[in-house]
């Protein structure tokens, strides 16, 4: 029971920074497609308000799987070493480059460090996804194979089209409807390459498992949240579409939708080939300790977050 529960706040974690930094890195992203130095600017100043709120999830995640679930934390860190340094080193870079961009604008040199920072924070993400399913056998360190390059494509083109839906309601004029055209694409190559992730999953070592009909209607009804998700989004991402948060609602529910239905394709399954839930979990004692310090400090992550959004969302146009 406990181990379940703890299962489904690191599925919690996990979703709340896809979705929170997911947009910022984005927005980072897109920068490298902007040749307006002004409106590079602006798309930085939303970052800027809550990236750090942001990254927080990203912490608790990785504490939460360290104490949580120890077998799994160190069977699958010798083989992401590579990819995770990456990302904490890009996301140093970005932390800084938002803050040398905002107390010394324009900061074009710091403007480009900080898109490069996010790209390659965003595909050192998607490789270490693919470590969770692309191999052949038990984890050993091995070369990253062709699942794991599909996913790292696959992330950074969704964190930007979350990007840009974000900064499609916020922002106004050209940028508004540059964001939007750009948001468009992003979502439909991120779809693409979703899709082509899920197929691609059955020859891996470990496929989606959906032979009892209760996982296979779930995993059926998640998918449809998700298309229908894509479909607001893409319809309501034209420029001429009169709903702007429409857009960052369908991709943040196909995220979310897309996401649970792996976990309810594969759980109890972590890692392959059979290293379950049940089978890595921490004792029971550290699992209570575990769950008083983060009951007291999910509410308040989840606090900051709010009020970062609110306090510091005056360039919105609500």
């Amino acid at each position: 029971m406990m181990s379940g529960t703890w299962f489904v706040l690191i599925l919690l974690c996990l979703l709340m920074y896809v979705v929170l930094d997911g947009y910022d890195l984005g927005i980072g992203i897109a920068t490298l497609f902007e040749r307006d130095a002004g409106h590079r600017l602006e798309t930085i100043e939303y970052v800027a308000r809550a990236w750090d709120g942001n990254e927080t999830w990203l912490v608790l995640l990785g504490v939460s799987l360290w104490a949580g679930f120890p077998l799994a934390f160190g069977t699958v860190l010798p083989h992401a070493y590579l990819p995770l340094i990456v990302m904490l080193f890009s996301l140093i870079v970005r932390g800084v480059a938002v803050e040398m961009v905002s107390q010394a604008p324009p900061g074009t040199r710091w403007q480009r460090a900080f898109g490069l920072a996010s790209l390659t924070a965003a595909l050192a993400q998607g490789f270490t996804l693919g470590t969770l399913t692309d191999n052949d056998r038990v984890y050993a360190g091995t070369d990253f194979g062709w699942f794991s390059v599909l996913t790292a494509l696959a992330v950074p083109c969704g964190y930007l089209a979350l990007g840009c839906a974000y900064t499609k309601w916020k922002a106004t004029g050209e940028l508004r409807a540059t964001a939007a055209r750009r948001g468009i694409a992003a979502t439909s190559l991120a779809t693409v390459l979703g899709a082509a992730s899920l197929v691609a999953v059955g020859g891996t070592a470990a496929p989606l498992n959906l032979h009892s009909p209760g996982r296979a209607i779930a995993f059926t009804g998640l998918l449809l949240f998700a298309a229908v998700g894509v479909a607001t989004a893409l319809v309501t991402l034209r420029p001429a579409a009169e709903s702007d948060v429409l857009p960052l609602a369908g991709i943040v529910t196909a995220t979310v939708a897309l996401g649970v239905a792996v976990v309810v394709a594969r759980y109890p399954v972590i890692l392959p080939p059979a290293l379950t839930v049940t089978g890595s979990v921490a004792p029971d004692n550290t699992m209570v300790f575990l769950a008083v310090g983060i009951g007291l400090n999910m509410p308040l992550i989840l606090f900051y977050n709010w009020f970062a959004h609110r306090a510091f969302g005056a360039g919105s146009k609500a």
